[in-house]
């Protein structure tokens, strides 16, 4: 697909995260926003999957360690079309599988975890890749990660494992929107220098922004390509990318719109593409 083909899908997933989270009347919104554009290039571009046989076993294994975004990876699942986009509505509804963190106890295909308490996606990732290497399969695992996640201890225990275990096949994504439910990483627990912490850790770094489909690409195949240690892709994102009178306002992080935002949510997302 090309960057514009591209584009009209994550626009047409934010949408949907919009519409899905205004019904819902609660979630996180902007980082979902934020990482419609990673999520579009990994689904539509990236990863080897097949949305009719959810379960094959040489699948490439995502695992969203920032729970909470869970509105991006349930639309971009429906576009995937692993389940009816009408469904999205459900969304935190009783009963419904499309829960406010991903739940692997609703069987919605797609959801390879359970997760939502921060720190524990890249340790669960490990754990899959080092089951891969010993099966010899040559699948590969994606982790996506936030910024302010990074302030967890148990990542860097889980990016030592991953170093001294040369896991190839793994890929963190870390969403660097410096923004977190508190306010600016910078802030709350200053991350840098961000780059050299990954490399101290035995990590490929690639660095690109996360809102754009061509350094998007580049940095997956970048990642794809590497034969010796694992990759860390350090996506720097826009918080409510798409929705410029919100856009870096860490203010939307868990914030649902209402209907009439909703509404004005949408026109500004569809009037930036004229």
């Amino acid at each position: 697909m090309t960057p514009s083909q591209l584009r009209i899908i994550a626009d047409n997933i934010r949408i949907d995260i919009i519409k899905s989270l205004a019904a819902a009347g609660s979630g996180h919104l902007g980082g979902s926003l934020g990482l419609a554009d990673v999520f579009t290039q990994l689904y539509f571009q990236t990863l080897k999957h097949r949305p009719a046989e959810p379960n094959w076993s040489d699948r490439d294994r995502v695992i969203l360690s920032i729970g909470h975004v869970a509105p991006v990876l349930y639309a971009t699942l429906a576009h995937s079309l692993y389940f009816p986009i009408e469904e999205l509505l459900t969304l935190r509804k009783l009963n419904s599988r499309l829960q406010g963190h991903p739940s692997r106890e609703t069987a919605l295909p797609g959801v390879e975890v359970s997760s939502g308490s921060l720190g524990q996606g890249l340790s669960v990732a490990v754990g899959m890749t080092l089951a891969a290497q010993i099966d010899k399969m040559d699948y590969r695992i994606f982790c996506i990660m936030g910024d302010g996640e990074l302030q967890e201890g148990s990542c860097w225990e889980a990016a030592m494992s991953a170093s001294h275990y040369n896991m190839k096949q793994l890929i963190a994504i870390v969403d660097r929107n410096y923004c977190q439910i508190d306010g600016n990483t910078n802030d709350v627990m200053e991350l840098e220098p961000l780059i050299d912490k990954w490399k101290a850790f035995g990590w490929n770094v690639i660095q690109c922004n996360g809102n754009d489909f061509d350094e998007l690409g580049m940095a997956f195949t970048k990642a794809i390509s590497s034969i010796k240690k694992p990759n860390v892709i350090i996506a720097n994102t826009i918080m409510g990318k798409g929705v410029k009178s919100i856009e870096g306002n860490y203010h939307w992080h868990g914030k649902a719109p209402t209907l009439l935002e909703a509404d004005n949510f949408i026109r500004q997302i569809l009037s930036s593409q004229l």
